[in-house]
């Protein structure tokens, strides 16, 4: 579940635990923010560059931990808090087989990761500049940049364009 912080990937993939659930699929979510790299090397550029954010994901450590681990029945459901910068010391949990594994964030496609069913939650330009806070407005450049360089759209199974977030568009199914 690819998109934006103000598509609120987590929030989406949440949603799809108890549909699942009620159809006999065990489920867990997994916040891909809980697998940033250590602050000292996102913010080494300082605190507002767009495109040091792009990078921000820890995405060999996502793999190695939920993706890869998965598949031999166990996954890291955390590495580090993305607000404190601690280990959150989280042990691993156990995965039955047939569970779907719903990892969720922002700069998720293009990584190689090896995701069976990809969800973007798309946003034109506009509605970007439009629904960001003004204190986010620093990262509108790594998007530009992610669209126009990953085409995230052209890369996931679904689309789902949020531009009128009441009236969602779904591509793709």
């Amino acid at each position: 579940m690819d998109g934006a912080p103000v598509t609120d990937p987590d929030a989406v993939g949440a949603a799809l635990i108890e549909p699942l659930r009620a159809l006999g699929r065990p489920v867990e979510l997994v916040r891909a923010s809980s697998f940033w790299k250590d602050a000292s090397l996102r913010l080494e550029f300082g605190r507002e560059d767009p495109d040091a954010y792009l990078d921000w994901l820890d995405a060999g450590a996502l793999r190695r931990e939920v993706l890869d681990a998965a598949v031999d029945g166990a996954y890291l459901p955390s590495l580090r808090d993305p607000a404190t910068n601690r280990s959150t010391r989280a042990a691993p949990r156990a995965i039955a087989d047939g569970t779907v594994l719903v990892v969720a964030g922002t700069f998720l496609l293009g990584l190689g990761l090896p995701f069976d069913v990809s969800v973007h939650l798309s946003l034109s330009r506009a509605a970007r500049e439009r629904r960001f806070p003004p204190d986010e407005a620093w990262t509108l450049p790594a998007f530009d940049r992610y669209e126009a360089e990953v085409s995230p759209a052209d890369l996931a199974d679904v689309v789902v364009r949020l531009d009128r977030p009441q009236h969602p568009a779904v591509l793709g199914l």
